[in-house]
């Protein structure tokens, strides 16, 4: 399935998605015609099948997409833990390999245990020092940031499944990295956790920083992802600004109260240009149509009320481009 984003409309075509509006910041990432398989034969498994994707400096980038779509496997492709079967991987115009080494691009992973016998503060400066002085000298801040600073003493082992996400940020942060590459990043943390982490990242892509993130949030990806790229069987299937993605669909869902005969209004209605999925609830009617307006006008003039209009979500839009 292919679908492409034109003037806030979503149609079925051959043509590539659209993409975010180019900036004057370099591209950072870049991933040109690139395929991943696993196993040969009749077990072979297409994990990325021709993903072509340039991101630039400061953007922050939400990956969506069904499990097994091939989000995990293109971000270990940025990272240099897996190469590409085809195709070239560029980060900071070099090799994800030696971006890694140097530091400047860091990771927050599912995967990747940590030593459950250190304490927290232990393990940040273990790794911190791996970066040299600058690095050490760091590490009070990062726990700040990564709001660590009263588990410093304990052990990794006795902290929770957020709280080890919440390490592993810290450690993806101590060598200050020009990209951060996120998989599920807030998986296990609290509410209250999930909002500091992203006011951390959102003042980190403020200063410049990329980030690229991997969630299963979708209100995650609407609320903190200026650019949304869906992938699905390993490909992408859309690329677009958030809200533009959120909004190509175009079709609003309008409801509202009605009399109990409304037989005769749910017909003027299933038979209106642009209207579909008309359907009655008790005395609640409810639809979806690109012009909400002329749908809300049908209803008032047949006494309803109780209007309300429901704009698309970015749920709606990952729904209908990964459905089939």
């Amino acid at each position: 399935m292919n679908n492409s984003f034109v003037d806030g409309t979503a149609t079925r075509a051959s043509a590539r998605p659209v993409t975010a509006a180019p900036t004057d910041e370099p591209v950072v990432l870049e991933l040109s015609a690139v395929k991943r398989h696993f196993g040969t034969g009749d077990r072979r498994v297409q994990a990325v099948d021709g993903v072509d994707l340039s991101i630039r400096r400061g953007e922050v980038v939400a990956l969506l997409g069904p499990n097994g779509a091939g989000k995990t496997t293109t971000l270990d492709m940025l990272l240099g833990l897996t190469e590409p079967s085809s195709g070239t991987v560029r980060v900071l115009g070099t090799t994800p390999q030696r971006a890694t080494s140097s530091g400047s691009i860091g990771a927050v992973l599912q995967t990747g245990g940590l030593l459950g016998d250190l304490t927290v503060g232990e393990t940040v400066r273990l790794i911190a020092s791996l970066h040299g002085a600058d690095a050490l000298d760091r590490v009070d801040d990062v726990m700040a940031r990564a709001d660590l600073e009263h588990l410093a003493r304990r052990r990794v082992s006795k902290c929770s499944g957020g709280e080890q996400q919440r390490v592993k940020f810290a450690l993806a942060m101590v060598s200050d990295p020009d990209i951060l590459v996120l998989d599920e990043p807030t998986a296990g943390m609290d509410v209250t956790a999930r909002r500091h982490f992203w006011d951390v990242m959102r003042a980190d892509a403020d200063a410049g920083r990329t980030i690229v993130f991997a969630t299963h949030y979708l209100e995650e990806a609407e609320q903190f992802a200026r650019r949304t790229v869906v992938m699905h069987r390993g490909t992408v299937v859309a690329d677009a600004p958030t809200a533009l993605l959120r909004a190509s669909l175009g079709e609003r869902t309008v409801s509202a109260t009605v009399d109990e005969d409304a037989g005769a209004l749910v017909a003027l209605l299933s038979a209106a240009d642009g209207v579909a999925g008309v359907r009655l609830d008790g005395d609640r009617l409810s639809l979806r149509t690109a012009d909400s307006d002329a749908a809300a006008r049908i209803l008032l003039d047949n006494g309803a009320h109780d209007l309300e209009i429901a704009a698309p979500t970015l749920e709606t839009a990952f729904t209908a481009l990964t459905e089939n």
